[in-house]
């Protein structure tokens, strides 16, 4: 079964912050003196429970140990697990019981990321890039440890899309057009391939059948509107049947083909604000309601022997997960568990054994294996590391306010447990990326430790936002720093009527589309003390027309949700903060990755060099090993500690 995190993002824009690239990662970092309280809480008004609160490093934070993919091998014995314990992502194979980590990889620059066991034997297919420059190739780990290299090429990205049977797998690759991706069938002992389809039509491919005759496309119109094709890969002809025939704006989304290959499960929000899980029967043609919720149906999945179905609810930033037994049709009860959501559900071939993640606020992933049936599960990992004592960190509150036009905005409230109306605490605001991401509840070492270190984090969903119905999603289209920004401006203000936190003393933070927010509020409004930058678009016009070509099959899409450079150049200019630099009156960090494909390097440079033309003070933190985000722990510490530093210097 598939990796789920439950996470929602706009599939035509894909430039939500990860949370991989956000949160997880050799360089050793270099020393930094032991981070003291911020000067934000009084020493004459500290609480006995603040006195008493453990001040923890951003060291300790990022010994955290994070781990990716749980598939269990072919015999059920062992999973295939990647943790980045010695600062850089490689893979382990692990013992059911936790008792065995057997390491597979030694990667000591780019992060290596789990695909799946080989069916029938202990091979290994993983993925990497190149110092996170997103040209990601597909690689086979034999047994004696050999590496090949499936998709060579200087220029492409590849991607494995599923198993055919057990002699056979699907991979979409650029390498013939850098804008479009192709699919090919590959031998699993031989590793010869064949062009399966070619993609002259620019559609984006997303799952091919088990019984390997459908393959399953989408085509982007608007970011509010798109459609479905299923190609029968025997034809000779091989054309794409429409089969999401619609008036007006309405978003599909495919969740895969079911095991007996005869309909496709996709979301839609035809009839809903939310979007709502349908099934398409292909022999008759016809599409039906297969699952509903009050929320978005993030997934639909099913384990190997089809026994179980796995659906996955994205209810009020939070995953709600429901596994119903097909036979019976009654849910799955599952063994006493800490409180969190639950991810990356994976089931053994006979379905005896599920293994799974828990995440919570206050505790980073841990994985867990149960042999279905019995009253406990194994927990294998201790994520946190033993220097952190889980109840110092702190819960969210899911909180709304309303923003400048009564609009209710939702949010997750992070309080320092130091934090009272006799001891109060500096804030921050803190913005997802997208356009179109969501901030969730779950484990972020970024905003546990700088809660840890006295700072109350309000993280936005401004309007925009997925999670919260098609209405809310489109409200910030070809507003983008306008409207989204006002209802971080009424963050703030929110913020002001808590009586813990110190009013005056308010900042601004966030990662890509988070980090345009941060510096258009630095540079459009006076409200913040300080904006802390992270690889964040500053001149729309270049971001817009320097997309990378593998994005080209929603280009469209990409202009209905933010402007055509070539048609709102006006409003563009307008909106990027490079251009007003000499509008930012208060402090500023800006972090960049130099291989950055999203983000280019150039953005950072100028936007810093804007605000040191206008005299005000502005660090830059540049990694030349990192891309859109940052993998490699050693970054991630340095990042941190930049952060707290300048928030205890001008916050």
């Amino acid at each position: 079964m598939k990796d789920h995190h439950g996470s929602i993002s706009k599939p035509a824009l894909l430039m939500a912050v990860a949370s991989l690239s956000m949160l997880v990662a050799c360089n050793k970092a270099p020393e930094q003196p032991q981070a003291q309280a911020p000067a934000a809480v009084a020493d004459s008004s500290k609480t006995a429970v603040a006195a008493a609160l453990p001040s923890y490093t951003a060291e300790q934070f990022y010994a955290t140990k994070s781990y990716m993919g749980n598939k269990m091998n072919h015999n059920g014995q062992s999973l295939l697990v990647a943790s980045d314990e010695t600062g850089v992502f490689n893979l382990y194979r692990v013992s059911l019981d936790g008792s065995s980590w057997q390491a597979l990889t030694k990667s000591t620059t780019d992060a290596i990321m789990p695909l799946d066991w080989f069916p029938q034997d202990d091979r290994v297919l993983y993925t990497a890039d190149q110092g996170g420059n997103e040209l990601h190739h597909l690689y086979v780990l034999a047994e004696d440890g050999t590496v090949t290299d499936l998709t060579p090429g200087d220029k492409l990205k590849a991607m494995f899309l599923d198993w055919h049977g057990t002699d056979a797998f699907w991979v979409a690759s650029n390498e013939r057009d850098p804008k479009f991706f192709d699919l090919y069938k590959y031998d699993a002992k031989t590793y010869q391939r064949t062009l399966v389809y070619q993609n002259n039509d620019g559609l984006t491919v997303d799952a091919v059948s088990p019984d390997g005759r459908y393959l399953a496309l989408s085509k982007e119109r608007t970011n509010a509107d798109n459609n479905l094709y299923i190609i029968d890969l025997q034809s000779k002809e091989q054309k794409p049947l429409h089969i999401t025939p619609h008036e007006g704006n309405i978003t599909f989304a495919i969740h895969g083909f079911s095991r007996d290959s005869k309909t496709l499960i996709y979301g839609s929000d035809q009839n809903s604000e939310f979007s709502q899980a349908q099934q398409y029967d292909i022999a008759a043609n016809s599409s039906s309601l297969y699952q509903q919720a009050d929320w978005d149906v993030s997934f639909i999945d099913f384990s190997k022997d089809n026994k179980y179905k796995v659906v996955g609810v994205n209810a009020d930033a939070s995953t709600k997960i429901q596994i119903i037994d097909q036979n019976t049709g009654q849910e799955l009860k599952l063994p006493p568990l800490p409180v969190g959501d639950l991810r990356g559900i994976n089931f053994s071939k006979d379905s005896q054994y599920l293994s799974f993640y828990v995440n919570a606020d206050n505790s980073p992933s841990n994985l867990y294996v149960w042999k279905v049936g019995e009253p406990q599960a194994k927990r294998l990992t201790q994520a946190l590391d033993a220097t952190i004592d889980e109840n110092n960190l702190v819960m969210s509150e899911v909180v709304r306010y309303a923003s400048f036009d009564g609009l209710q905005i939702p949010a997750l409230l992070y309080k320092p447990k130091q934090a009272s109306d006799t001891a109060k605490v500096p804030a921050l605001i803190w913005i997802h990326g997208g356009p179109g991401g969501q901030s969730r509840t779950g484990y972020n070492p970024t905003i546990q430790h700088l809660v840890n270190q006295g700072y109350a984090v309000l993280s936005v969903n401004n309007r925009g936002s997925s999670g919260y119905g098609k209405t809310f999603y489109h409200l910030d289209d070809l507003k983008h720093g306008e409207d989204d920004l006002q209802d971080i401006v009424f963050g703030k203000k929110y913020l002001q009527s808590l009586n813990w936190v110190a009013g005056e003393r308010i900042g601004v933070m966030g990662g890509s589309y988070g980090g345009y927010l941060t510096m258009a509020a630095m540079a459009f409004t006076d409200e913040f003390k300080v904006g802390i930058n992270i690889f964040g678009v500053t001149n729309w016009l270049r971001t817009l027309e320097s997309i990378p070509p593998w994005w080209e099959s929603f280009r469209e899409s990409l202009y209905a949700e933010l402007g055509d450079p070539a048609k709102d150049a006006e409003r563009l200019k307008r909106i990027s903060p490079v251009f007003h630099g000499d509008k930012v009156k208060k402090p500023v960090l800006v972090v960049q990755g130099a291989n950055d494909p999203r983000v280019l390097q150039v953005e950072s440079d100028e936007m810093v060099a804007a605000i040191k033309k206008n005299g005000v003070p502005v660090e830059y933190v540049l990694f030349p090993d990192e891309g859109h985000g940052f993998v490699k722990k050693a970054n991630r510490i340095t990042a941190q500690q930049a952060y707290l530093s300048f928030l205890q210097k001008h916050l």
